[in-house]
């Protein structure tokens, strides 16, 4: 294909979503001139919109405890800072044991994560109770408790970032699809789509789910797999509940659970499948709504009486050990890795974003440089986080 015209960058991000949106605020802040290529009509509409909106720095992984510490700073000022409203509510987050295996473990990685620096301590029964009084007491044992964590609107966050990203000179282009990487020899020097052709000698791969397909046009094997994901939101209702509640006991059909009550007053849940729904399939199930109510009423009886008003599906881009995918990929100069965020995208973004910023920039800080380690893409995956 033959274009009249050429365009020219010194950045080109794939994919307009909860990394490359918040990437291309910093970019473009930092004087370069950056284009954001989205296949899509609109941002946010592969796994952003798709997110309930839970923001926590409660891992087990102390590369996220770090990133998501700063993305807690950035989205609780962020109105403060823009006088943009994206609902941010600090409400925390309470992971609930009902059985000795999970309090063991929670009482474990809570140690872990004081050793961290994170406000967060581990309640007994009674305690517990009086944070969260409609929680099922009935073989409760207790929980962790994490006052700073909380949530936010990822339509809005987005919007938001979008907003500020223009402001500072970023362009987006819409409804377009990358067809290939352009390349010089051992160097990258362009992106080409089914529109048009772009000069760049930077290409940034935030595509989620579908980034294992880009990062194929260079010839990279991406150990990226999409791993679809069920959510549900109810109607607002009278302000009731702080935390988001995590139930991590594995039952028939899902391992994890979660729900929390939104700024706005909806309830929001979604559940983790066992097994992996692996594909590119976003329709909704039969099976999930029985499946997520069970566990909604066991871990909170007091639920029974609200209206689901819809439920949808997204895709976590996995993988193999649960942690992302951010560097440069080797043998290929200016091709730059931002992928695998595992669901956690939207919590990750703000401060993933600023250090992948700074990489780009050589201005890495130490912190930036054991992160970046944890997180290369050429790492050896052995295990899992313990609280996915």
């Amino acid at each position: 294909m033959t274009y009249q015209s050429r365009r020219t960058a010194d950045a080109v991000i794939i994919g307009a979503g909860s990394i490359g949106v918040p990437l291309a605020f910093h970019l473009a802040n930092r004087g370069l001139k950056t284009i954001v290529i989205e296949r899509e009509a609109s941002i946010g509409q592969g796994s952003n919109k798709r997110a309930i909106g839970g923001i926590r720095a409660t891992h087990s992984d102390p590369a996220k405890i770090k990133l998501c510490q700063r993305s807690i700073a950035v989205f609780s000022t962020w109105k403060e800072m823009y006088s943009e409203d994206i609902e941010w509510y600090r409400g925390g987050y309470c992971f609930v044991a009902y059985r000795d295996e999970e309090a063991t473990l929670i009482k474990q990685v809570v140690s872990e994560q004081r050793g961290y620096g994170l406000n967060i301590r581990w309640l007994d029964r009674s305690a517990l109770l009086d944070y969260v009084p409609d929680l099922n007491p009935a073989d409760l044992i207790g929980g962790s408790f994490s006052p700073d964590d909380g949530s936010a609107s990822p339509l809005l966050a987005i919007q938001a970032f979008l907003c500020q990203a223009k402001r500072a000179g970023a362009e987006f282009v819409l409804n377009e699809s990358v067809t290939g990487i352009l390349q010089d020899g051992k160097a990258v020097r362009g992106v080409m789509t089914d529109r048009a052709e772009y000069e760049t000698p930077l290409v940034i791969n935030c595509a989620g789910a579908w980034a294992a397909q880009i990062a194929s046009f260079v010839g990279i094997d991406l150990p990226v797999k999409p791993d679809a994901h069920e959510a549900a939101v109810t109607e607002p209702v009278a302000h009731f509940l702080d935390p988001m509640i995590v139930d991590i006991q594995p039952t028939l059909g899902s391992s994890n659970f979660y729900f929390y009550q939104h700024a706005t007053g909806q309830v929001f849940f979604c559940l983790t499948p066992a097994p992996n729904q692996w594909g590119f399939q976003n329709e909704e199930t039969s099976e999930f709504l029985p499946m997520a109510c069970r566990r909604l009423l066991k871990v909170m009886p007091r639920l029974s009486g609200l209206r689901v008003r819809r439920t949808w599906r997204g895709l976590y881009p996995m993988t193999p050990d649960g942690s992302p995918l951010v560097g440069w990929a080797g043998g290929l100069e200016g091709f730059f890795q931002a992928a695998g965020m595992c669901g956690q995208g939207f919590m990750l973004g703000p401060g993933l974003a600023e250090m992948i910023s700074r990489m780009i920039l050589g201005e890495m800080t130490s912190d930036d440089k054991k992160i970046a380690e944890k997180f290369s893409p050429y790492r050896k995956f052995a295990g899992e986080e313990k609280l996915k």
